[in-house]
């Protein structure tokens, strides 16, 4: 099983991935290890952590779908998770394979923006945290885009049949319910 978890940066994907980690020990792999290998890599190929990630999905799109496409037919069992993905790229991969990918998006299309600044500032993990070191101005700027693009998979997700959760309220519940959904123990 592919369990797939996309969606809005700071929506709780990487968490979530980590707490499956621990509960199923397969094997984990974050997109944004994916898309920092291109930044940095292979600049020429225009895929860059300074899109928007919408953008990021569509030019990543076809090597990522190889990639699954790939692991399915090797039938590995992983987490992946990351912004780099849309609903209405990945759906037809589903459909084709629905016993064999979990997929869900995740963001927070109901929050205030000065909530959701509120909320990154008070449980940053510090240093190793990739908004460490930007301004407030910058993380706020962030997060309006993050709404943005919140409503835009929430919208998309409704429009291709993909679930979709919002963190925006009850935060670790969320998360709990995307786990149970993930591993169908719901």
């Amino acid at each position: 099983m592919i369990y797939i978890i996309s969606g809005a940066s700071r929506s709780g994907k990487t968490l979530l991935a980590k707490k499956m980690l621990a509960k199923k020990g397969v094997t984990y792999l974050s997109l944004d290890w994916l898309i920092m290998g291109f930044t940095n890599g292979i600049p020429e190929y225009g895929i860059h952590d300074l899109l928007f990630p919408d953008e990021i999905a569509k030019r990543a799109w076809s090597f990522l779908k190889a990639m699954f496409e790939s692991m399915l037919h090797v039938e590995t069992d992983c987490i992946v998770e990351g912004e780099a993905l849309l609903p209405e790229l990945i759906v037809a991969l589903y459909n084709k394979y629905p016993k064999h990918l979990k997929i869900c998006f995740v963001g927070y299309a109901d929050i205030t923006p000065v909530k959701k600044f509120e909320n990154i500032k008070a449980f940053s993990s510090g240093k190793n945290d990739w908004l460490f070191d930007k301004s407030d101005e910058y993380i706020l700027d962030h997060v309006n885009n993050m709404i943005a693009h919140s409503k835009l998979i929430k919208q998309s997700c409704k429009t291709n049949n993909v679930t979709y959760f919002d963190t925006s309220k009850d935060f670790m519940g969320v998360l709990e319910q995307i786990m149970k959904y993930l591993l169908d123990e719901v």
